[in-house]
């Protein structure tokens, strides 16, 4: 019988963890290279020290991002590419944000900026150089925005991209969207589904089903938990898993969606569809 692999620290959230992935915030415990310059790449890294290229992107087929120059050097008392990560993870966000503003929060069809149009990923367009606010109503101060804010906008964006069937876009911006929640001061029910469902569009099924485990170690009724978690077993088709889920959703519907929880409110289409589903498939 194999010994048990020694728990470590995880770099990402500082938790105790054992694997391939933290249980408590999905992010990589192993070392690996970068695919664009071989560099070593730290366990937990979302970004190349040396290149910018992000974790996981193909050799030769990074995306272009405002990460692809090469990171400034740590500075003293600093953590290297993990202090960096935070200011290439705003930046390439703030871009994501205004251009979802811009195209899509103001009712007028996106417009490609000639200038962006190569840096643009597939399927989304680049903000013009005037600015979202000039004629359509005044666009919210995104420098303003909480970090959760603007986790919640790319949540949204991540979310409408897929719904679209728009695959490279959600690639291009889901390691933006879960590092945002990473980064977040605390986390909640409600920023771990959001990150889980990223994970799970993106085909990171393993970090999705570490959020739903997390969500229903610390509320086993908890309908946002529950449906990530029947979510993951679909995308696997653990069909007894899925029945043993939908039974429990249905027998926390009610008491649950009384508590009247901020996060029901904001999902309230997703959670209306899953019980609906997890009804049928207990009727059949």
């Amino acid at each position: 019988m194999s010994a048990t692999p020694p728990a470590i620290t995880c770099p990402s959230c500082g938790a105790q963890a054992s694997g391939r992935f933290c249980a408590t915030c999905g992010a990589s415990l192993q070392s690996s290279a970068c695919a664009a310059c071989q560099a070593p790449l730290s366990a937990g890294a979302k970004f190349c020290h040396r290149c910018g290229t992000p974790t996981g992107a193909a050799a030769g087929n990074a995306p272009r991002t405002a990460a692809s120059t090469p990171a400034p050097p740590p500075q003293p008392g600093g953590a290297g590419a993990t202090a960096a990560l935070p200011w290439a993870v705003a930046g390439i966000a703030l871009l994501a944000l205004i251009a979802l503003v811009a195209g899509q929060r103001f009712g007028r069809p996106p417009v490609q900026s000639a200038d962006a149009s190569s840096d643009a990923p597939a399927g989304v367009s680049a903000p013009m150089g005037g600015g979202a606010s000039d004629g359509g109503g005044g666009a919210p101060d995104i420098s303003a925005m909480s970090p959760r804010e603007r986790a919640d906008r790319l949540y949204d964006l991540i979310m409408q991209l897929d719904a679209q069937g728009k695959k490279d876009s959600v690639a291009f911006f889901s390691q933006m969207g879960i590092a945002a929640y990473q980064m977040l001061p605390q986390q909640d029910a409600d920023s771990r589904y959001d990150m889980g469902r990223i994970a799970e569009v993106a085909g990171a099924t393993e970090i999705a089903r570490a959020q739903a485990d997390t969500i229903l170690a610390q509320d086993p009724k908890h309908l946002l938990g529950l449906i990530l978690a029947i979510s993951t077993a679909r995308d696997v088709n653990d069909q007894a898993t899925i029945r043993t889920l939908d039974r429990r959703l249905l027998a926390a519907e009610k008491s649950e969606l009384a508590r009247n929880l901020p996060e029901y409110q904001r999902h309230q289409n997703e959670i209306t569809a899953a019980i609906a589903q997890a009804r049928t498939d207990v009727g059949k």
